[in-house]
């Protein structure tokens, strides 16, 4: 049985549903704490022209600051001030986020037998202390998760072999103990399995196919399979 299962964060552990209303309102709720909500209309269509297709572009995040798009249009606004746009914003769209059916029994269960769990993950555009209000949002499972390894707290993203060695020092374990559960091939499967870790390619969400060059150990189309493979492990 894996000492510890790793999980990425976005189409594994959580589904994020764009809602268009929901920009607006998020807006809305962002320039209302600034004391602006007058200008939320006026934000939201520059937003929509102006930043929204360079955030969606291919490739954006290794190119683009998000904070700076977003002070193009916002102005000349201060870190704190940025920061409670942001946290009001993403209050909104907790109406947009859900969390993998069964996953609160998964983790439960895993706890039970002993076995670590975490999460590797890459945050952009969005700075990786909202997706730790995600995480805390979760409740008592949520706190289970040790290590938290984000991309925008250490500085490399998946599939960068570097993240995952940093979670393996974190636990001080041996990749072959640890299982990492992704929906993607390339950023969860391949870079995950290129320092040995055993692999769970995660199907509730998203299915990324193959092209033959990459494949997980395991496939898992419900969070109950994630916990068949490691049961098979003993």
């Amino acid at each position: 049985m894996p000492e510890a299962v790793l999980f990425d964060w976005t189409n594994t552990l959580s589904q994020f549903a764009w809602d268009d209303a929901l920009l607006a309102e998020g807006h809305r709720a962002g320039l209302t704490a600034l004391g602006r909500a007058d200008e939320a209309a006026e934000y939201t269509e520059r937003y929509r022209a102006e930043v929204l297709p360079a955030v969606t572009a291919a490739g954006a995040w290794s190119v683009l600051d998000y904070p700076t798009e977003l002070r193009k249009v916002l102005g000349d606004v201060s870190d704190e001030e940025l920061d409670d746009f942001l946290d009001a914003e993403h209050d909104v769209w907790a109406a947009a986020r859900t969390v993998a059916p069964g996953l609160d029994l998964l983790l439960q269960r895993l706890d039970g037998l002993g076995v670590n769990v975490g999460i590797i993950a890459n945050t952009w555009p969005d700075p990786a202390r909202l997706l730790r209000r995600e995480i805390a949002a979760l409740g008592e499972v949520g706190s289970l998760f040790r290590p938290i390894v984000l991309s925008g707290e250490v500085g490399v993203r998946k599939p960068d072999p570097a993240i995952f060695a940093i979670a393996l020092d974190a636990l001080e374990l041996d990749p072959f103990d640890v299982y990492f559960v992704g929906d993607r091939l390339v950023d969860d499967v391949g870079g995950a399995g290129s320092v040995g870790m055993v692999t769970v390619q995660a199907t509730w969400f998203h299915t990324d196919r193959s092209d033959g060059t990459i494949e997980p150990d395991f496939v898992a189309a419900t969070t109950a399979d994630v916990l068949d493979a490691v049961l098979s492990d003993r």
